[in-house]
């Protein structure tokens, strides 16, 4: 799929860029694309054409190229000397080191989670997981993603801290074309709940190397589980081997 079909698939033909209030038109564009590339609708390897896109949003080439650039910046996008500027492709060495620096991290989030997080937090967390048990109940992988990215996002924000929550937040979405397949491995939702719990308990009891743990080991996909998932990985995920 090129860039233009994704485009396509997810606007309507005669809308044009979702403005924000406040905000610039390379950087509507900007969250536009990467919110794209982050649920998945522009796959790795996609490649993304300047006159297309402008032509799709009804703009000028010029935010268009700016926003590309704050996106390369980001490592969502990557410029190939054949292919242009595509979605970025994450070899798989390196892919394994990303999702061990999103154990560390999560781990630490949960970590402070469980020293500073409010009873309204952990209320909210709570009811968060039990909106996934609804969507693992309902056979919803797609709902239960969502809802897992809201969990996490809770998470980042019960450990009350801007700059390790803003590192973390960066490093899911940079490999969110990636996790996202985590969700459809065969028993991974219903683990998920149970990992979840671990880490709900140990922050309710204020047990910050427990909850340390529980939130590394839910995100650190090792062995078999590690090997399952990169075999499930379509071929454009992993082109860059």
């Amino acid at each position: 799929m090129t860039a233009r079909d994704a485009i396509a698939d997810g606007q309507p033909e005669e809308a044009g860029l979702p403005r924000g209030r406040g905000s610039t038109l390379s950087e509507d564009l900007r969250s536009t694309l990467e919110e794209m590339i982050v649920s998945g609708q522009l796959q790795p390897g996609t490649r993304l054409d300047e006159a297309e896109i402008a032509a799709q949003f009804k703009v000028s080439r010029t935010p268009v190229r700016e926003a590309l650039k704050a996106l390369i910046a980001t490592g969502l996008v990557e410029v190939k000397s054949r292919q242009g500027v595509t979605v970025a492709t994450i070899s798989i060495p390196i892919l394994l080191e990303m999702f061990e620096m999103m154990a560390a991290l999560e781990g630490l989030c949960a970590k402070l989670a469980a020293r500073r997080a409010t009873q309204s937090e952990k209320a909210n967390l709570r009811a968060i997981h039990a909106r996934l048990i609804e969507a693992l109940d309902a056979s919803e992988p797609e709902r239960f993603y969502a809802i897992n990215h809201t969990f996490h996002d809770a998470l980042y924000d019960a450990a009350h801290t801007h700059f390790l929550a803003g590192q973390t937040r960066a490093l899911r979405r940079r490999v969110a074309a990636y996790r996202r397949h985590v969700t459809h491995q065969p028993g991974r939702m219903a683990a998920t709940i149970g990992e979840h719990a671990r880490i709900l308990e140990a922050i309710e009891r204020a047990d910050a190397e427990s909850a340390f743990r529980a939130a590394s080991e839910h995100v650190n996909l090792l062995g078999d589980d590690m090997a399952d998932f990169i075999s499930s990985l379509p071929p454009a995920l992993t082109q860059a081997l």
